[in-house]
């Protein structure tokens, strides 16, 4: 690999740097916004005890509103169960693609179609989805809410496991069988235990994916179902923006994420790199 030179290293810090604070300072908008009074909000200061004196007034507010517990709730609910289920079913088709071989339909042929549910967007499903949901009268339901979920996830988790399964030795699926092990056994027994941290890092991303969703949580709800980011986006009112509660709410919603994330990133790191190096 070629050395760089000092002048190279010198212009690549100041690239990183930059880009660092470019992604860095929507965080800082919004903690700095959360603890300043509305009339700060709008004087352009940005360095706290010297430009202004922090509150915390906004965010007993937030946490004191009951629109807001009861979204960030709904927001909770919606993602667990939405990942847990993805997670379930999600395991055992990417585990029976990866074993099995099918055919009257290939299994890569089921796979491009998983993968086409993915490539579609979610906005022209809207209408009949809204549709569906009128008719069975989950309208402003979690349950609405954590069947969409599930059904635009689910082939993400399905195409990401798979992958990790089928980097499992097939020496260790054939030495079972021999022995007399059931596909159920080696599914619980080896197969999820080898690829622990690929489940791990999809379950993040997928609850990520639903943490993070709006089209659906805007379409299909409007008072008892409402989530986080459709809140955020109600941070407007007769008076403007309210930016000081909107930084609180943003901030709120990136807790359970970052939260879970910290908590499993050392199986998250695993997950990403599984098959990345082979010897």
């Amino acid at each position: 690999m070629r050395k760089l030179t000092s002048l190279q290293q010198v212009r690549r810090h100041i690239i990183t740097v930059i880009i660092l604070v470019i992604f860095c300072f929507p965080l800082y908008w919004a903690i700095i916004n959360s603890i300043k009074t509305p009339i700060e909000t709008f004087a352009g200061s940005w360095v706290p005890f010297f430009q202004f004196k922090p509150t915390l007034a906004n965010w007993m507010k937030e946490l004191g509103n009951w629109e807001t517990r009861r979204a960030l709730t709904n927001s909770t609910i919606v993602s667990l169960c939405s990942t847990g289920i993805v997670l379930f079913v999600g395991t055992l088709a990417a585990f029976s693609l990866a074993i099995f071989k099918f055919e009257k339909m290939k299994n890569q042929d089921i796979t491009i179609w998983f993968l086409s549910q993915r490539v579609m967007p979610p906005v022209i499903f809207i209408v009949p989805f809204f549709l569906i949901m009128k008719s069975l009268k989950l309208i402003d339901t979690l349950y609405a809410l954590i069947l969409v979920n599930v059904t635009f996830t689910l082939p993400f988790a399905i195409i990401i496991m798979r992958e990790i399964f089928r980097g499992i030795p097939g020496e260790l699926t054939e030495a079972a069988l021999v022995d007399g092990a059931s596909y159920w056994q080696i599914f619980y027994k080896i197969a999820l235990p080898l690829a622990s941290g690929g489940l791990v890092a999809t379950g993040i991303i997928c609850l990520a994916l639903v943490w993070n969703e709006f089209i659906f949580a805007l379409s299909l709800s409007y008072d008892e179902a409402i989530l986080m980011p459709v809140l955020i986006a109600g941070g407007e009112h007769t008076r403007g923006v309210q930016f000081w509660f909107v930084a609180v709410r943003v901030l709120l919603t990136m807790g359970l994420p970052m939260a879970i994330a910290l908590f499993v990133q050392r199986y998250l790191v695993k997950g990403l790199t599984l098959g990345a190096v082979k010897g």
